[in-house]
């Protein structure tokens, strides 16, 4: 996910010192992929690399680096024997020390993921190369700093949706930040949902016509304040997950009938009963809406077989289902690809 390009500038802004750890690249078990990354100040991490004795070390080493001790920017660790990890693999870290303001490639990206226009992380291992390649131009290898055979090696993963390294190259993807969900509701069960999916790789709206109770919301989400929350539908991209749990019956279903008439959500969730389900599926039948359209429709909404009432417990359950819908939609679209790409190549 993309907030730690955030938390990096706003860190820097305060004034702090940060040393970026992260995960450069992986053979065998690891505990998290290439791209994780955790930000270490003076008194505070922020994200993970996957906790353990691996988190704990480079932390360790974090802390040197920030008093001022040259250790080397790449080390390598293993987890069984030199840390006593049962993953049993191998793990680079990259260790990049920022600060004195934001450098130029943190306000570029930084602007262009506030905007939604993707782009490519370039990083040096061995040396403190930094560069932010644009997806939409063409680039060339002076503008960068890059020869032009890492350019070339360096473009080919433009697009991608996954961080890799590539010879002393690190490249990573930034994209549009996971899946986009809309939470209309600021009650109990709609706070307890949006705290725990902001720690989730998504981009969150929360919609209420309260203003009062949208205060204090976790970093990163964005809260819509309006008299006519069902209108906020359409302003959603396409394959947005919407989460419907406001104070009224009648709201719920105005915005129910018309995230299911866009025809392009990946899920629409009602909270409540199995008997409102049944009601809200009529009058939105009667209202001239194909079964077909109902076929992305969740009432109640979570994992089946999880009966737990407390808003905590409705929102794990909830995080959870969204969650499998994702990952099913992201293997899908990537069979898909390597298909296409199977008969292209033929």
């Amino acid at each position: 996910m993309n907030r730690w390009i955030e938390e990096l500038a706003r860190q820097l802004e305060a004034g702090e010192q940060v040393v970026v750890v992260t995960v450069a690249g992986v053979r065998g078990s690891a505990p998290r992929e290439t791209g994780a990354k955790m930000l270490v100040t003076a008194d505070a991490s922020i994200g993970t690399i996957g906790g353990g004795q691996l988190e704990y070390e480079c932390t360790r080493l974090a802390v040197r680096i920030l008093a001022g001790e040259p250790l080397p920017r790449l080390r390598s660790f293993v987890l069984g024997p030199q840390l006593g990890q049962c993953c049993g693999g191998t793990v680079d870290v990259l260790f990049e020390s920022f600060a004195g303001g934001l450098p130029e490639w943190l306000r570029d990206l930084r602007c262009r993921d506030a905007s939604g226009r993707p782009a490519l992380v370039v990083t040096g291992l061995r040396d403190p190369l930094k560069v932010v390649l644009p997806n939409e131009s063409v680039v060339c290898g002076a503008e960068t700093g890059l020869d032009p055979s890492l350019l070339e090696l360096a473009r080919s993963a433009i697009g991608r949706r996954s961080a890799q390294r590539r010879k002393d190259l690190l490249l990573e993807p930034i994209t549009d930040g996971g899946f986009h969900v809309a939470v209309f509701g600021a009650g109990h069960v709609g706070s307890a949902l949006v705290s725990t999916l902001a720690d989730l790789d998504c981009e969150i709206r929360w919609v209420d016509s309260r203003p009062e109770v949208l205060r204090d919301p976790p970093r990163g989400v964005r809260t819509i304040s309006t008299p006519h929350p069902a209108r906020v539908v359409a302003t959603m991209p396409s394959a947005g997950f919407y989460l419907v749990m406001t104070h009224s019956h009648l709201l719920d279903f105005e915005i129910c009938d018309r995230v299911l008439r866009r025809g392009d959500a990946a899920y629409c969730g009602l909270i409540g009963s199995g008997t409102k389900r049944r009601r809200f599926e009529h009058r939105l039948l009667e209202q001239g809406l194909s079964a077909e359209a109902l076929r992305v429709f969740a009432c109640p909404i979570g994992l089946a077989g999880i009966t737990g009432k407390k808003p905590a417990e409705i929102a794990i359950s909830t995080a959870a289902e969204l969650l499998r819908i994702q990952q099913q939609r992201v293997g899908s679209s990537r069979g898909r690809a390597a298909a296409c790409a199977a008969v292209c190549s033929h």
